[in-house]
């Protein structure tokens, strides 16, 4: 196997005791970004903000949600859930899971659960591809920024997982619904984030186990790709915006556990930097992976990428400009996606 070098060099509280009616009547309106691990949105609060926007909340939301979970044994019940929005008691082992992100489901369903409702992407009501096999048949609940409360608890879920971030505005009428345990975002903190999901599943030691394995295959990859290994650039055309992803993202994370290195203007620890059509010089690097949010004919990817600065950069030239599913490498945020990710990095990287 041969190894094309860099050309450029290192470049919850137990349900609350509201009336199921009166839980739903409460009004709340929650947002993120556009479908992403989210930076920003209105209608959840200083809380909502201040983990979304950077700062002290957002670098210490990984320490933070590390230090959540449970001192209940495995198999013993009932067990109570520190989370984002408190402590949350779970009588018996859940059996109808509702899950109101990508993350989630992809946790759930990586531990061998089927759960009975989902609420999937803004402008996508179906079970993501990677997932379908083992997923089952879940009910829609709304969508990560228009939740369905009566779709939930038509459900009669056991256990409703999401995140602070998506939905802390509805978390009272969620956890009057069926017991409630929220990480604080999705994103960055998707190890942090599953090893909860997975203290109120019961499942922590699989959920050890399947990072465990994660982690030597990212190792492994890095290994094989040498010591001087290429820059990898990440671009994501936006219907707004482009994005250039840095280091506290979903892709962030697995490119650092890989141990490529990135331009400089994707090493900041926040979500990712932004750019016009006119900046494209700055998504140079040995290799650019281009996803596109939604329908990329509203984004404007095929302005930037009939520019002369984007035909002009090396990894154009080179042909290592690529797209890549945006699905797995944004949406997915849980570990059976990042999987995918660290294979279809080997496709590239190692021809």
């Amino acid at each position: 196997m041969s190894i094309r070098p860099s050309r450029r060099g290192q470049r919850a509280t137990a349900a609350v005791a509201l009336p199921l009616a009166a839980a739903l009547a409460l009004s709340a309106c929650g947002s993120s970004d556009g479908g992403d691990e989210g930076s920003g949105g209105k209608g959840g609060g200083k809380a909502k903000e201040k983990v979304a926007q950077g700062g002290e909340g957002f670098a210490s939301a990984a320490k933070k949600t590390a230090s959540f979970g449970t001192d209940a044994k495995p198999g013993e019940w009932p067990r109570t859930v520190t989370h984002a929005m408190g402590k949350t008691e779970l009588k018996k082992q859940p059996k109808r899971v509702v899950v109101l992100d990508v993350g989630e489901f992809d946790n759930a369903v990586s531990l061998g659960f089927k759960p009975v409702g989902l609420a999937p992407t803004e402008g996508d009501n179906g079970i993501p591809s990677y997932l379908k096999k083992k997923a089952g048949h879940p009910k829609n609940v709304g969508t990560i920024n228009n939740l369905n409360l009566e779709a939930i608890a038509a459900l009669k879920p056991d256990l409703i997982l999401g995140s602070q971030l998506r939905a802390a505005d509805k978390y009272k009428q969620l956890s009057a619904i069926a017991p409630t345990v929220f990480s604080i975002r999705p994103g960055f903190t998707w190890k942090e984030n599953y090893l909860l999901n997975a203290a109120a599943l019961d499942r922590t030691k699989q959920a050890k186990a399947s990072l465990g394995a994660y982690e030597e295959k990212a190792a492994k990859l890095g290994e094989d790709l040498g010591k001087k290994k290429p820059t990898v650039s990440m671009v994501r055309y936006m219907p707004d915006t482009i994005r250039l992803y840095a280091k506290a993202s979903f892709i962030g994370t697995i490119l650092q556990d890989v141990g490529v290195p990135r331009p400089k203007n994707q090493q900041v620890n926040d979500l990712a930097t932004e750019i016009s059509p006119e900046r494209m010089d700055e998504a140079d690097a040995d290799w650019i992976f281009t996803g596109a949010y939604g329908d990329p004919k509203e984004t404007d990817r095929a302005k930037a990428q009939d520019s002369p600065l984007w035909k002009k950069l090396g990894a154009v030239e080179d042909g290592q400009a690529k797209d890549v599913d945006d699905e797995t490498w944004y949406l997915g945020l849980g570990v059976t996606a990042a999987n995918v990710v660290l294979d279809d990095l080997r496709g590239h990287l190692t021809k």
